[in-house]
């Protein structure tokens, strides 16, 4: 084999595949190692060695030089160029998994080429990726040849193969909508501090910026609203909230449940939670639909947020007071203190840090241990109790469910009732005559009876005729 030949060979694999150059000499030497050993025997010590700058190969069997076109005469042709193929295909496979591992999280962008079943097989540059229908927003489907924006969410090695599979329902995919969309987060002065996101429905995306004189707010937001709207657009219409980052949570929370107006924040460092007090009028803007506000802004926030007024809040106080001093070991001075730390119910109580609890009340750790054991008991009695109503409540529903219907069905009846006895009497007021001239016929028929079979007489056969005209109308009102 020519060395000139080699190195071309390797140069244009280098080029084509991107593969590294020092992968390629070694398949090769590999190759050529595995078609000798086929000749001399696979117990033969062969070592074949291709010089990297001139491409002249040289081996060796059991010590001995074998000389260059013994070393490549003497090898099937087939069987290297088997294993050669074999090498490059899993370089090539492992280059291809390292390039997609380092874009994990990154957007790419590709075309989808089949849609079947709900999942999508995108064309990306230089291979294909699947989008299963449960990495996809929800609501949203896709055709075939449509361009479509996706994260890299998992790369891994099956068989041969590298098998791709993007996202569109990260938070990773509005971080590099907004890079893209935004120069200003591209530049870096603008950052995105924080994001959560319930894909299909809402994301909150808290920003700052470290030039005072760009609004971060503002410029994500774009003039009249064409940046954010390119990026509401490419997710399918979901709706994001940008909010100003700040390092006081005191701040950062009424911002993170914006639009809801906030009156005021009480942090429980102890438990990691927020009380965020509300008007009546905000209460249910600030939790939101299903909760989703309340749930987004304490991901964003990092701590748990609850959401109630200035009265839920004393009544709240006032039982969480009552039911700690109820438990043995804690005075009323203790269930103030911890009251006053946020713990407003028995689990609260339960998950305490010993030496917390013990440097509050002055307590010992078997006194702490007992008060514990008695909040977990509590807990799970209130537990069981609440079980028992949420299942009362179920039945009463379907009671209520199973009502409803009945009494619509009823009134269904009775429409239709109400419709047939409408006709009825109309057609009734129409026939006034027909009923006269019936019992005139009745009469006649009656007297041509008499004379015609001779019996009964004319008093009778006029009573017998009223009888009948009576059960006429009669069946016609009916």
């Amino acid at each position: 084999m020519n060395p000139n030949e080699v190195l071309r060979i390797v140069d244009a694999i280098h080029r084509d595949k991107n593969i590294d150059k020092e992968v390629v000499f070694q398949a090769i030497e590999q190759a050529l190692i595995s078609a000798a050993k086929r000749h001399y025997g696979e117990e033969e010590d062969i070592v074949v060695v291709i010089d990297r700058q001139s491409g002249a190969i040289t081996g060796t069997h059991n010590g001995t030089v074998l000389d260059s076109e013994e070393t490549v005469g003497r090898i099937g042709a087939q069987t290297a160029k088997q294993v050669i193929i074999q090498k490059i295909r899993e370089a090539e496979r492992d280059a291809l998994h390292d390039e997609y591992v380092a874009l994990s999280g990154q957007m790419v962008t590709g075309v989808v080429q089949r849609y079947e079943g709900g999942a999508a097989t995108v064309t990306l540059p230089n291979t294909e990726a699947i989008l299963p229908r449960s990495e996809q927003i929800p609501g949203e489907t896709h055709h075939n040849n449509e361009r479509v924006r996706a994260t890299v969410f998992e790369v891994k090695k099956v068989g041969s193969r590298v098998k791709i599979i993007l996202s569109r329902i990260r938070p990773q995919l509005v971080q590099r909508l907004f890079e893209q969309e935004i120069p200003e987060i591209a530049e870096g002065v603008i950052e995105i501090r924080a994001m959560a996101r319930e894909p299909g429905f809402r994301s909150k995306v808290a920003v700052s910026s470290y030039d005072q004189r760009v609004d971060c707010v503002g410029a994500c937001v774009g003039v009249r609203g064409n940046r954010i709207k390119n990026i509401v657009d490419e997710l399918a219409g979901e709706r994001i909230d940008i909010v100003r980052w700040n390092e006081d949570l005191m701040v950062m929370i009424p911002n993170a449940l914006q639009p809801a107006e906030v009156e005021d924040v009480i942090l429980c460092q102890m438990l990691g939670r927020a009380i965020v007090l509300v008007r009546e009028d905000q209460l249910s803007l600030a939790i939101g639909r299903r909760g989703q506000n309340v749930r987004l802004a304490s991901k964003l926030c990092g701590w748990d947020i609850e959401i109630m007024t200035q009265e839920e809040l004393d009544e709240q106080i006032d039982r969480a007071v009552t039911g700690f001093s109820a438990i043995e070991g804690i005075e009323p001075e203790l269930a103030t203190k911890l009251v006053e730390q946020g713990f407003m119910s028995y689990d609260d109580l339960s998950i305490i840090e010993p030496d917390a609890l013990m440097e509050m009340g002055g307590l010992t750790a078997e006194q702490v241990d007992a008060i514990v054991a008695q909040a977990e008991e509590k807990a799970a009695a209130a537990e069981q109790l609440a079980a028992e109503a949420r299942r009362r409540q179920r039945e009463q529903d379907r009671v209520d469910a199973a009502t409803k219907a009945a009494e619509a069905a009823e009134e269904a009846a009775a429409a239709a009732a109400g419709k047939s006895a409408t006709k009825e009497p109309a057609a009734e007021a129409i026939s006034p005559e027909a009923e006269s001239t019936e019992a005139e016929s009745a009469e006649v028929e009656a007297e041509a009876e008499v004379e015609e079979e001779g019996v009964g007489s004319a008093e009778s056969a006029e009573a017998g005729g009223a009888s009948d005209v009576g059960d006429a109308i009669s069946e016609t009102k009916t």
